[in-house]
């Protein structure tokens, strides 16, 4: 596994993966990178380059949808919210319920819940799209400071998006 640093407005990221995928974002930790695990060797290969790449595209408000190859390790339960978080459209939000409900496990949104917060490719999943049912954000892995700032940008840039398209 390589893994490597991006400099980004939500502080440093740390980004894992293969040579064919990646694996792993990881926010900062108490205002610092995150560490790498055991065995890791610092270094992107072409997957790494190109999420780096579009990571930087997504902050700058040029990227709506990511495309890249992913490898995310879990269960199946697991990746199979994360496939569903991906179908939720940037600069929206959805409740656990009803995430639970398009995973085809209406009663499970506490389980649904535990998924999201097991996502090992935040941002690239979108799991800060997933709000209380109350609309109040609610536990995330960066910190809600982190995920008020992603959604925020993605409202942001919808906003702009709107307001230079009226004027053509």
């Amino acid at each position: 596994m390589n893994y490597f640093y991006i400099e980004t407005p939500i502080g440093k990221l740390l980004i894992a993966g293969d040579a064919d995928s990646v694996r792993h974002i990881r926010f900062p930790e108490k205002g610092a990178a995150a560490s790498a695990d055991a065995g890791w060797i610092e270094g992107a290969t072409g997957p790494l380059r190109e999420s780096a790449r579009q990571l930087k595209e997504y902050f700058d408000g040029r990227r709506m949808e990511f495309d890249l190859p992913l490898l995310p390790e879990g269960t199946q339960f697991q990746k199979s919210v994360w496939r569903k978080l991906q179908d939720i459209p940037y600069g929206q939000t959805i409740s656990y319920g009803e995430l639970a409900r398009r995973v085809g496990s209406p009663k499970a949104s506490r389980a649904v819940g535990a998924a999201n917060g097991q996502n090992p490719i935040p941002i690239v999943i979108p799991c800060h799209r997933v709000i209380g049912a109350n609309g109040k954000l609610t536990g995330f892995g960066g910190g809600l400071p982190t995920k008020e700032a992603l959604l925020a940008l993605e409202s942001r840039q919808l906003t702009l998006g709107n307001r230079a398209g009226a004027g053509r």
